[in-house]
């Protein structure tokens, strides 16, 4: 078993990390926790009462936060034509078809998220095995498959994440930078849990949000009471 780093387990004992907080709290707690020399990033951790095995408990979805990620998100658009130009026009960084597949083909992937139009999917798919394993193919169930171009590349850039949930029932998101502050991190973590309890399948039984923890990149997490998120989301 590896053992932990001496920051680390100094964390930790700041932490209390066996007490449930509020959100303000843990938020507050991690923030002071963080010992990295550079601005890490914030994490949440939720275990929902589902079985993603079958089809009707699979939770998935998108959401922009309010305060964005704290980075620069690099979009890449597959189009053609005036897509092409609407895509560049709109901010996107990367804008094309056949060639940029090729590149990608060549081991390039210089962009964080990809957006596709619907014309252009059949050559997308070539790559498929290469770009969904880093969770960069364009989904029309997350809004980047589309011909609206200009709404998914300014949505992307202003912050929008998309979610599964994993098979452990568990759905693991960036929230911001420890820079931003309780408020600001706090503010992203509403939009995110409001859109997830609005997410809940017919067919999840029981409390639906069994456990939540925020952590930092480097740092021990903090559980957090999910009795407080509805004061959260009200």
């Amino acid at each position: 078993m590896s053992k932990r780093g001496k920051k680390y387990l100094e964390s930790s004992k700041k932490l209390f990390s066996k007490k449930k907080r509020n959100f303000t709290e843990a938020v507050q707690m991690v923030i002071d926790s963080s010992y990295a020399k550079f601005d890490e990033t914030i994490d949440v951790a939720v275990r929902l009462a589902v079985d993603p095995r079958h089809a009707d408990q699979m939770v998935r979805g998108t959401v922009i936060l309010p305060n964005g990620l704290g980075k620069e998100v690099k979009v890449i658009v597959f189009a053609k034509g005036e897509k092409e130009k609407e895509a560049l026009d709109a901010g996107a960084d990367f804008a094309g078809n056949d060639d940029l597949i090729e590149k990608i083909k060549g081991g390039w992937f210089g962009f964080d998220k990809a957006v596709a139009t619907p014309d252009v999917m059949g050559s997308v798919g070539k790559i498929g095995k290469l770009l969904g394993p880093r969770g960069l193919m364009p989904n029309t169930k997350t809004g980047t498959v589309t011909f609206d171009i200009a709404k998914a590349v300014n949505e992307l850039k202003a912050g929008k994440i998309d979610f599964r949930v994993e098979k452990a029932g568990i759905i693991h998101v960036p929230m911001g930078k420890v820079s931003f502050g309780v408020k600001r991190i706090t503010q992203n973590l509403a939009a995110f849990l409001e859109t997830v309890s609005r997410l809940k399948p017919a067919s999840s039984k029981g409390t639906y949000l069994k456990g939540i923890a925020i952590s930092t990149t480097m740092g021990p997490g903090v559980k957090i009471d999910a009795a407080f998120v509805k004061d959260l989301i009200k």
